[in-house]
């Protein structure tokens, strides 16, 4: 796995580095497994490649993802992008098995920090739900049952691009009145390590893949 490190950048930047990343990935048909640790700034709303638009305030900016699933608010958090050619995944043609392989890289890392984290039950998915992070699979990120990791998948030529949101702290006030639906069952890094600031967290992300510890 090669670590492309962490950066901050507008909505539109993060989604045009993780195109990128894609697409050089598949015209040199690349052999490795390659992820990169980003965040925000400013705070950006990204929605789903085939979510419907609906009603945001004009204040907050908005981008498409390449990647499916529901609407995230893109915070206080610290974002991956994992780019990885299908074969290179253990049971890669399978979606939830590729998510389960690629996601097992933060449960060894927190791990790793006395933190047990575990995949979500299968649930049937509800669609009323424009937040990602209230729905519930069989693949997510939790933490005594609560999500804490997000994450949505593409596929294109033979390689998959996963990228997730791993929350740090969240307003909850303000995913309210953004999503207008309430918002629980979630939870975050601040609740679970209150001593850990982000600072501190991206840094240890960054040792640990730099460190290679996360390849099986």
């Amino acid at each position: 796995m090669k670590y492309l490190g962490y950066s901050v950048n507008t909505g539109f930047e993060n989604m045009k580095i993780d195109s990128d990343i894609l697409e050089n990935s598949i015209k040199i048909n690349s052999k490795e497994i390659l992820i990169r640790l980003y965040g925000w700034k400013p705070k950006c709303i990204s929605l789903g490649r085939n979510q419907k638009k609906f009603s945001l305030p004009e204040n907050i900016n908005v981008v498409r993802r390449l990647t499916g699933g529901r609407a995230l608010l893109h915070d206080n958090e610290i974002t991956y992008c994992i780019v990885a050619p299908i074969e290179l995944v253990p049971n890669g043609e399978s979606v939830v098995e590729s998510y389960k392989y690629l996601s097992k890289i933060f449960i060894d890392f927190f791990k790793e920090l006395g933190i047990d984290l575990n995949f979500g039950e299968n649930k049937k998915i509800s669609t009323k739900f424009d937040y990602c992070m209230l729905i519930s699979t069989g693949a997510d990120v939790c933490y005594k049952g609560k999500k804490l990791i997000g994450s949505a998948q593409c596929r294109k030529n033979g390689y998959i691009l996963q990228h997730g949101s791993i929350l740090y702290d969240y307003n909850k006030e303000l995913l309210e009145s953004l999503f207008n639906e309430k918002i629980e069952g979630i939870t975050c890094i601040k609740e679970i390590l209150p001593n850990i600031t982000k600072n501190v967290l991206v840094n240890l992300l960054e040792q640990h893949f730099q460190t290679n510890k996360c390849t099986k």
